[in-house]
């Protein structure tokens, strides 16, 4: 069961310091990871209540050998194709787990668009927009914060796109 908690008193991850330090509202929602479960975030939705489609995974990738953002639902998948073309590349694979996570500064499952060590170029998938709130990761297992698509996109200069396939 996902428990809210002020942002303040869970704060502690760099996602959540700048989502405080930027003055935008926003939840965050802790829940207790399984480390067993097959997927990070369809876990974080079951745990929330929330539907999938509300749920974005923060999916790092190379376009055209420099790392880029990518920020999708975790009910779908991340079209590599589209990615390059919202950013302006011709060829884009998923980056190295390990670059990722040392770039980021978070670990796999916990990656955040917001706080990065590195401020990466992210693009949100367009879908984002149909949705009041979406979840994205706080910065660890089992913590979400939940903020208007169009806030996302303002903290982390995101081009939205369709990025995302089902």
């Amino acid at each position: 069961m996902a428990k809210k908690a002020n942002r303040r008193q869970q704060g502690g991850t760099p996602a959540t310091v700048a989502l405080a330090a930027a003055g935008v509202p926003g939840t965050v929602h802790s829940y207790d990871h399984d480390p067993a479960h097959p997927s990070y975030g369809e876990e974080a939705a079951e745990a929330m209540g929330v539907p999938p489609e509300r749920v974005f995974k923060t999916l790092v990738a190379e376009v055209d050998g420099a790392l880029t953002v990518a920020v999708v639902p975790v009910a779908g998948k991340l079209d590599l194709k589209a990615l390059a073309s919202a950013v302006g590349g011709k060829r884009a694979a998923m980056a190295d787990p390990a670059l990722a996570e040392r770039t980021t500064g978070y670990v796999r499952g916990g990656i955040s668009p917001l706080g990065q060590r590195k401020r990466l170029p992210t693009v949100l998938d367009d879908s984002a927009s149909r949705h009041a709130t979406i979840c994205v990761s706080a910065g660890r297992r089992g913590l979400e914060i939940e903020l208007s698509p169009a806030d996302l996109a303002r903290l982390t200069d995101a081009v939205l796109a369709p990025i995302g396939r089902t």
